[in-house]
C-alpha cells in the first residue's frame, strides 16, 4: 500500500508580507502587493530569517526560501530537534532563474573593476542547486536533494518529486518548495518583448482586458511527512497530498498547446492518483497567469475534465494579488490551496470584475467564498510546456 503525505508546515515569503497566514488574510481581504508594476517582497528583512554568515553567502532567492523553511519548520514542530533522522529527509527546491542577482552584480563587477574584484562566492550564490544545498547545511537534511528548474512549474514539481521520494520508500519525509528573485530591468525587457508580460502593469487573470502576467519574487516551502509518522508523533495534519500529475506539450517551447489536451492529461493523472472524482473537488487554484492564451488554454483544458463541474467549482489566481513567481509560483499557490483548505474559505481572483467571456463555464471568484468540500487542485504550467497538478485533501481545520 502506498505511503499517505501529510503536509505539517507551510511557510511563505511574497509581495504580500510574510508569512503563509499572511498571504491567506490579506488575498481573502482584496489585498493586492503589486506596486509599480511588480511583486516585490518589500516586508522581507534577511536578517530576520539569516545570521551574517549565512546573508553574505547566499543570492536573495536563497534567503526568501530560508525564510519560508524557519516558518514551514516552525509549524511542523521541527525547531528544536528533526523528528527524523537527517538521512532519512529529502530536499527539493524548484527555481526558474536561481542566483539570478548575485549573476547580475558580478557580471558588472567584472565590467566595471577587472576579474580580479569578482567574488569567490559567486557560483555558490548563483548555482540553480545553492537553495537546497543551504537548506540542507543548515539543518542536517542529509536524504537525497536537487533543484527542479522547470520555468514556471518547477515549484510543484519538486512538491511532487517529495511525494514520490516519500512513496517510494526513499524518505520519511522532505522540504520541498520553490523560489524565485529575479526582478530587474533585464528580466522585464526580455518577457516583455516575448510577448508574456503586461505592457499595462495592470494585468489581472481572467479579466476581459488582460494583457499579460507581472511579475513577482517570493518563496513558498512545505514539510511533507509520511501522514502515520507524522500522527505517531502527535503532528498536526494541515493537508493531505493525495495526488500528482505531470506531463509536457510537445508543441511550442513558451505558448501552451491551445486546445490544453496535455494540461487535462495532467488534471486526469493526478485526480486518478488521488483516486478522486471531478464531483470530489472543491476549489481550483488556477494557474491564472493574465496571458491571453495560457488563461484561455487553462479554462478549455479544466472543461475537458471536469465536465459540467467546472461551473460549480470556484476558481481563482493568487497572481492577481502577488505577481507571477516564475519557478516558486507552483510552491507558493500550494501554500495558498493549504491555506484555503484549513480556513474553509476560497481566496478570490483580486481586481476581477469583468471576466472574458471567451472562459465559458468557469465559476469566477470576485469575493472570497466559503469552501464547501474540502479539496483542492492547484495546477502549474510552463514555458517547455512542462504542466504539474496537485491535488490537496483538508486536514485539521483551524
Amino acid at each position: 500500500m502506498s505511503r499517505r503525505i501529510a503536509v505539517t508546515g507551510t511557510g511563505a515569503v511574497t509581495a504580500l508580507g510574510n508569512g503563509a497566514d499572511v498571504l491567506h488574510a490579506r488575498v481573502v481581504a482584496g489585498h493586492s502587493g503589486l506596486a509599480d508594476g511588480v511583486g516585490r517582497c518589500r516586508e522581507f528583512v534577511p536578517e530576520h530569517a539569516l545570521n551574517r554568515k549565512e546573508k553574505r553567502r547566499t543570492d536573495r532567492c536563497t534567503q526568501l526560501a530560508m525564510a519560508a523553511c524557519q516558518e514551514a519548520m516552525a509549524q511542523a514542530g521541527w525547531t528544536e530537534q528533526m523528528p527524523y533522522d537527517g538521512g532519512r529527509v529529502a530536499c527539493v527546491v524548484g527555481t526558474g532563474i536561481g542566483g539570478f542577482h548575485t549573476l547580475r552584480t558580478q557580471l558588472d563587477v567584472l565590467r566595471e573593476d577587472g576579474p580580479d574584484a569578482v567574488s569567490g562566492l559567486t557560483i555558490p550564490m548563483m548555482m540553480a542547486n545553492a537553495t537546497p544545498a543551504q537548506l540542507s547545511l543548515k539543518y542536517g537534511f542529509r536524504g537525497e536533494s536537487w533543484t527542479v528548474m522547470s520555468a514556471c512549474a518547477a515549484g510543484a514539481q519538486a512538491i511532487g518529486s517529495g511525494v514520490r521520494l516519500i512513496r517510494a520508500g526513499e524518505a520519511d519525509a522532505a522540504v520541498v518548495g520553490g523560489t524565485e528573485a529575479g526582478l530587474s530591468e533585464f528580466m522585464h525587457a526580455a518577457f516583455l518583448n516575448a510577448g508574456a508580460l503586461s505592457p499595462t502593469g495592470t494585468s489581472t487573470p481572467f479579466a476581459k482586458d488582460r494583457d499579460g502576467f507581472i511579475m513577482g519574487e517570493g518563496a513558498g516551502i512545505l514539510v511533507l511527512e509520511d501522514l502515520e509518522s507524522a500522527e505517531r508523533r502527535g503532528a498536526t495534519v494541515l493537508a493531505e497530498l493525495v495526488g500528482y500529475g505531470s506531463t509536457t506539450d510537445a508543441h511550442h517551447v513558451t505558448a501552451p498547446e491551445p486546445s490544453g489536451t496535455t494540461a487535462a492529461l495532467a488534471v486526469r493523472k493526478a485526480l486518478d492518483d488521488a483516486g478522486l472524482a471531478p464531483s470530489d473537488i472543491g476549489y481550483i487554484n488556477a494557474h491564472g497567469t493574465g496571458t491571453v492564451l495560457n488563461d484561455l488554454a487553462e479554462a478549455t483544458a479544466m472543461a475537458s475534465v471536469l465536465g459540467d463541474e467546472l461551473s460549480r467549482i470556484p476558481m481563482s489566481s493568487t497572481k492577481a494579488s502577488i505577481g507571477h513567481l516564475l519557478g516558486a509560483a507552483g510552491a507558493v499557490e500550494a501554500v495558498a490551496a493549504v491555506q484555503a483548505l484549513r480556513h474553509r474559505v476560497v481566496p478570490p481572483t483580486v481586481g476581477l470584475a469583468d471576466p472574458d467571456p471567451q472562459l465559458d463555464g468557469v465559476r469566477h471568484v470576485l469575493k472570497a467564498c466559503a469552501l464547501e468540500k474540502p479539496v483542492a487542485l492547484s495546477t502549474s504550467f510552463g514555458f517547455g510546456g512542462h504542466n504539474a497538478v496537485l491535488v490537496l485533501k483538508g486536514g485539521t481545520p483551524c
